[in-house]
């Protein structure tokens, strides 16, 4: 029976993702002349996992680059081979070439073979040129009485896998092809397990073989191929020496360059094969959407399964009443839906927990970012992590990893000082750069902080003025100032370099930001450093928000928007050329929006003592949203209004009410921007249609 190993593929690349991540935070951590062996060990673990599942899996291309990677790490972790920063640096090179490889394959699609290339032949050199092995001459003689051995005679094996060997995920084939890439080889099968026809079990693995190999192999060699059924199969290993005529023969014999040829060959062949099958991967991969798989904490299931036992009991108990309905056991019929409300509660909350994952998958990237860019920099950098395990919902996960990258990168090139110009200001010669997540009032709390030269908002002020985005009597306030980084084009470097200097990406991570339901926030003082701060909500399905109702509309305000909520007081209030009003919140002035104007709503009153203001913030600005009520507070399921009807300004998605009618989930800072543009006369909506 033929197994579809192409079903097991999503595992094996989310493994050997999960492996590149070992490997890559191992060799970051690696100490340079007294490494932890345990840590290298782990480094070759993960290494060979990848080998041999891509091996298993025939991806012979990550298998052949992956064996040259494992060797060298095998030497390291054997006290033969010192660790070189040198050789640490091509190791990281190569955990790149893997990851572009599987990529690469996951896709269907070809990784870049010229520079896969250039890293084997730098791991090659390493393995034959680069740092000069550890090798005492006891070791050094039983290797080379090793190797001669090796070269000499042949190798009978014995292959008796148990009858469930197939039931691990194994196959034969697999390893006799293996086999078959070390040298001469031929096998012979015996069929004497085979039973009867009436009695035959495909899934059985009935069949043993005898397997001749020869060509200079060591018995390591052949031990690895088995390593993976060593626990599910005898194997018995024989080496014959050749006969002296023989031995001399063939230590003379210039036609052993043919055998090259012949695995040249086959690898040119498997390399075609390769390419064939990465061209059907690749139309296969053109129709087909990307996957996207999560692995949960099998305790969290299991709660799941329970919390869906609890609803069913509840459901049953409810179905009693369709029978036995009578005003004495109203009381009971209330317990139920209690009940059921709870479950239906806990059983949501469980749900969104499955998606919930530790954000260290973000963090982890880090390390490796500070190591190489602080070293082209020429700046020393301590990385510290906090908060690792802070879970948050995958998709938000895998959004902000993008703008993460660019903050961390204008911290090591814009905050954080040379190590001379840090010792001239009195300060330790490296800096640090600390990464903190932690959860908040329902949000999560993302800090990236650096301990650099801050912003000089003089600076900052003057060339903005420079370049026209400030008029010349334009006056700002401190935090104002400190915003015009998030300007479109606007950079203060002096010179454009592959890290930064073209003024983008700034005014890109904030458009992310927001476009996650979050905000961004930013702390500076000179000489101290910089705080980024980044408000995120757990999950982009569902928002804790602020229920206000406006005339006989109700919309949605997000907790993570507000700053607060107060009532207007007259004196505190004043009208700009006759038509923009502003209020004075603690020495401050913040413009009044009517919500009622921006979107044609019929109000309950006009006058600002009647009703309330919702203090929000968005984009790095603030206002004060005049509605007529607050109604509660309550997390709501965002349905997205750009696929039910259209994009609206203002509006960041809908809601269905526990009444049944759709309420507007307002976009502060599409708000704000929308009131400045247009700040009085009304915006018509057409809710019904939105609805």
């Amino acid at each position: 029976m033929a197994i579809d190993v192409a079903q097991f593929h999503q595992v094996f690349f989310e493994e050997s993702f999960e492996g590149l991540e070992v490997m890559e935070s191992g060799l970051v951590d690696l100490e340079v002349g007294s490494p932890d062996i345990e840590a290298i060990n782990a480094i070759f673990r993960a290494a060979h996992s990848i080998k041999g599942g891509s091996g298993t899996f025939g991806f012979s291309a990550i298998s052949d680059f992956t064996h040259v990677l494992e060797t060298l790490l095998d030497e390291m972790r054997a006290g033969k081979r010192e660790v070189t920063r040198d050789a640490v640096d091509v190791l990281l090179l190569a955990v790149d070439s893997l990851r572009s490889m599987l990529d690469a394959a996951r896709s269907g699609t070809d990784f870049d073979a010229q520079a896969v290339a250039d890293v084997h032949h730098k791991l090659e050199e390493q393995l034959h040129h680069g740092a000069a092995p550890i090798v005492t001459s006891a070791s050094a003689t039983a290797a080379q009485d090793e190797a001669v051995g090796a070269a000499q005679g042949l190798w009978r094996i014995e292959f008796v896998p148990e009858l469930h060997l197939f039931a691990t995920g194994n196959d034969p084939v697999r390893i006799l092809r293996e086999l078959e890439r070390l040298g001469a080889f031929s096998a012979e099968v015996d069929l004497s397990r085979m039973p009867e026809y009436g009695i035959y079990d495909p899934e059985t693995c009935y069949s043993t073989w005898r397997i001749t190999l020869d060509g200079g192999v060591e018995e390591a060699a052949i031990r690895e191929v088995f390593e993976w059924v060593e626990d599910d199969a005898k194997i018995t290993l024989t080496r014959e020496q050749p006969e002296p005529a023989a031995a001399d023969a063939s230590s003379a014999a210039p036609e052993l360059a043919v055998v090259p040829e012949a695995q040249d060959r086959r690898q040119s062949d498997r390399r075609q094969g390769d390419r064939r099958q990465g061209d059907r991967r690749e139309g296969e991969a053109a129709s087909a959407p990307p996957a996207s798989s999560i692995r949960v904490d099998i305790a969290k299931v299991d709660s799941l399964i329970n919390l869906v036992g609890e609803l069913v009991i509840t459901q049953s108990m409810l179905g009693q009443f369709d029978d036995d309905s009578t005003p004495t056991n109203f009381a009971k019929l209330r317990e139920g839906l209690a009940q059921l409300e709870r479950n239906t509660r806990e059983l949501q909350e469980s749900v969104m927990r499955i998606r919930m994952l530790p954000i260290s998958f973000s963090f982890n990237r880090f390390p490796r970012l500070v190591r190489d860019l602080s070293s082209k920099l020429g700046k020393e950098v301590e990385l510290k992590i906090i908060g690792e395990q802070t879970e948050l919902d995958k998709t938000v996960l895998e959004k902000i990893g993008d703008p993460l990258v660019h903050l961390v990168r204008n911290s090591l090139d814009h905050g954080i000082e040379t190590p001379d110009r840090r010792t001239a200001m009195g300060k330790p010669a490296h800096g640090t750069l600390t990464l903190a997540a932690r959860h908040e009032g329902g949000n999560i709390v993302i800090e990236i902080v650096d301990d650099g030269a801050g912003i000089n908002t003089e600076f900052l002020l003057a060339k903005a003025r420079e370049r026209g985005i400030v008029g010349a009597e334009e006056m700002l306030s401190e935090d104002a100032i400190r915003d015009l980084i998030f300007h479109p084009g606007f950079s203060t470097a002096k010179e454009v370099s592959d890290v930064s200097g073209r003024g983008v990406g700034m005014d890109v991570v904030r458009r992310n930001i927001k476009e996650l339901g979050g905000v961004i926030e930013l702390e500076s003082a000179v000489g101290v450093g910089t705080t980024i701060r980044i408000r995120l909500p757990l999950t982009l399905a569902i928002l804790d928000g602020q229920l206000v109702r406006v005339g006989n509309q109700t919309y949605i305000v997000p907790l993570v928007s507000i700053i607060e909520s107060l009532q207007a007081t007259p004196d505190r209030v004043k009208s700009v050329a006759g038509s923009a009003e502003l209020y004075r919140l603690r020495g401050e002035y913040i413009p009044i929006i009517r919500l009622y104007e921006l979107f044609g709503v019929e109000p309950q009153s006009t006058v600002l003592e009647q009703g309330l203001l919702v203090v929000v913030e968005g984009e790095g600005r603030r206002a004060s949203i005049f509605v007529d009520e607050l109604l509660g507070q309550q997390q709501v399921v965002i349905k997205s209004l750009e696929t039910n009807y259209r994009k609206v300004d203002g509006i960041s998605g809908a809601t269905i009410l526990g009444d049944g009618t759709v309420a507007m989930i307002i976009d502060a800072g599409g708000v704000i921007g929308l009131a400045r543009k247009e700040p009085a006369g009304p915006h018509n909506i057409d809710q019904s249609k939105a609805a």
